[in-house]
């Protein structure tokens, strides 16, 4: 293994405690235009009324889960930190809070939607593939999925607060194909989005 690739394999441990350390600078320098919110409207709209959702790495709720809040959803939010979820938990009394890592959910609910904003792309390449039927397990018939991941397969490295951080992604065509495996198809797949930061946006529903 290469010097690069050590540093990249402890790095994606660290995506808790970088958060965690990072809580209020990250919070502080998040967008809040709602940018997202054409997408997560996209996401609503393929859902019934007043959705059961699932925030993965809902961070302090702001501005994905109270977008999702104002629309109408209920909403169970899970992150690995301590401070962000107790920001989520003052900024959204209305939502439901829980400190918890998305690879190991154990939830017995099941939703009808299931979002994983800047969040899902910090998993390793293995743990996206090891999670995806667990997402597919977790949603009813029909639920959708939306999740932002990268326009190819590959690692990079980017910025919260003071640190790097690690990202990783499958390719489009492995998505699809896991996805297919788990009785889902997708119903979008924007690469680098210029009208939502550059992001890989990537739509999913149940069969």
């Amino acid at each position: 293994m290469s010097d690069d690739n050590a540093d990249l394999t402890i790095l994606a441990t660290q995506t808790r405690e970088i958060y965690e350390r990072n809580a209020d600078k990250f919070v502080a320098q998040r967008s809040k235009s709602n940018i997202e919110a054409a997408w997560l409207d996209r996401f609503l709209g393929l859902l019934p009324p007043a959705p059961a959702i699932l925030d993965m790495g809902c961070g302090a709720g702001l501005p994905i889960a109270a977008h999702l809040l104002n629309q109408g959803a209920q909403v169970t939010g899970i992150d690995a930190s301590p401070k962000l979820i107790a920001m989520a938990q003052q900024n959204l009394p209305q939502g439901s809070w829980h400190l918890a890592d998305m690879r190991a959910m154990d939830m017995p609910e099941k939703f009808d939607g299931i979002v994983g904003w800047n969040s899902f792309f910090h998993l390793t390449k293995t743990e996206q593939r090891t999670l995806s039927p667990q997402l597919a397990g977790h949603l009813k018939p029909k639920g959708a999925l939306l999740l932002t991941v990268g326009p190819q397969e590959g690692e990079v490295v980017g910025q919260v607060g003071d640190d790097p951080i690690y990202h990783a992604s499958l390719s489009p065509d492995e998505y699809k194909d896991r996805l297919a495996a788990c009785h889902m198809s997708v119903v979008d797949f924007v690469p680098e989005d210029p009208d939502c930061f550059g992001l890989t946006l990537l739509l999913a529903q149940k069969n």
